[in-house]
């Protein structure tokens, strides 16, 4: 996980609005993601691979025995955990259910952000500090608001320079247009991201192996399908859970997130990735489309100091140069790729990556040097274990 985020808080809230009320006031502390609907076991499930110890759960007359049979079934299995109650601070009875059930405090919802912030900030000091597992494997993000084949052409070749490097690595290409890592690299697949979603339970090494397309070098591809359910409607929870299961199995994912719409799905990826490749061009067009989602980001407390800027396409007697272009997005300048329109061109049609078809362009050097400098990040990283994950498939 990255370590730009302090802590993540979860959250099981009445509606989107309430939940959004709590993201925008707890921004500058952390992340707070949705914990579904109400389920024990998914509760507990996220705690862990979450390293979450605080849990804000909403309160309501029609449904208080539950939600207070909630709460005290997770104070049972997690005794160190701290939960908040939400709901009507008018309502005398639920402040009370909620203490009895064991909550910490209750915060009724339309608190102002002060006051939920500060609540929070005196109850981590009473917390016993969790730390995120060091042995998950690392992960790396390509976003940028362009949907094109670039973004499937960059992170393909990335992640095959993890690979090589030694490291188990998996390319999660969730771009717009869907799966054109696949083909790309003329492979075609029967296993797709909604699959993974689908099989969550399921996602052991044997399934991995099975199903999931294996490119050069032994990088493994999982893609996004045009048939998938777009990716806005997947739950931060989901999402927890695949990447934490896939993490498990990787040394380095590399993530493809180019042409995606803005989304808490993006944003989880986002917030929770070790490094943000930021690709824009030097038009004006994507630069004015990149901006507005970053500094929207920004205005709703977003924390981005793992973002780079990865500017493609660049030609280098044109403006802005990539200095201003950094100074712009406020961003350093982690790599400009040339423009090379024939050797992009080439590649995609031919269905060969550039380390083969054109290893001394510059285009091509760029890519391995970037790729290089990703894997550090994961290197000595043995293939973790998880006993969550077992948990949750029923095994000890």
């Amino acid at each position: 996980m990255s370590q730009s985020l302090s802590q993540t808080f979860l959250a099981i809230t009445r509606n989107d609005t309430d939940l959004e009320w709590l993201q925008g006031a707890l921004a500058p502390l952390g992340q707070v993601v949705s914990a579904g609907g109400g389920s024990l076991d998914e509760l507990l499930a996220l705690v862990d691979v979450t390293f979450a110890n605080l849990v804000f759960i909403g309160l309501d007359r029609e449904h208080v025995v539950a939600q207070s049979a909630l709460i005290e079934g997770a104070l049972e299995a997690k005794p160190m955990l701290a939960i908040v109650a939400l709901g009507d601070g008018m309502d005398n009875q639920l402040v009370l259910n909620a203490m009895r059930a064991g909550a910490r405090d209750f915060v009724a919802y339309g608190s102002r952000s002060s006051e939920v912030a500060g609540l929070v900030r005196r109850l981590s000091k009473r917390l016993p500090p969790v730390a995120p597992s060091t042995l998950l494997g690392g992960l790396t993000v390509l976003y940028g608001t362009k949907s094109d084949t670039d973004g499937a052409l960059i992170s393909s070749h990335l992640a095959l320079v993890v690979q090589k490097s030694g490291q188990q690595t998996l390319l999660l290409d969730l771009g717009l247009p869907p799966g054109d890592s696949l083909a790309l690299l003329g492979l075609e697949s029967s296993f797709h991201f909604g699959d993974a979603l689908r099989h969550l339970r399921r996602l052991d090494s044997t399934l991995i192996d099975s199903a999931f397309t294996t490119a050069e070098a032994g990088l493994r591809i999982l893609a996004y399908a045009a048939n998938d359910e777009p990716l806005d409607r997947t739950s931060a929870a989901e999402l927890y859970m695949l990447l934490s299961a896939l993490r498990q199995h990787f040394q380095h994912i590399v993530v493809n997130l180019t042409g995606q719409p803005d989304s808490e799905a993006l944003r989880t990826f986002v917030s929770h990735c070790d490094k943000l490749l930021w690709s824009t061009d030097q038009s004006v067009l994507d630069c004015r489309r990149n901006l507005a989602v970053l500094n929207l980001w920004r205005e709703k407390g977003m924390k981005l100091d793992h973002a780079r800027l990865l500017v493609d396409r660049y030609l280098r007697n044109v403006a802005p140069d990539s200095d201003t272009l950094g100074k712009t997005f406020g961003l350093e300048v982690i790599a400009a790729l040339a423009h090379s329109p024939e050797v992009r061109l080439n590649a995609k049609n031919q269905g060969v990556t550039l380390f083969e078809m054109a290893p001394r362009e510059n285009l091509t050097q760029s890519l391995r040097v970037l790729g290089e400098r990703l894997a550090k990040r994961s290197e000595g990283l043995a293939k973790p274990k998880s006993n969550w994950f077992n948990r949750m498939r029923g095994t000890k």
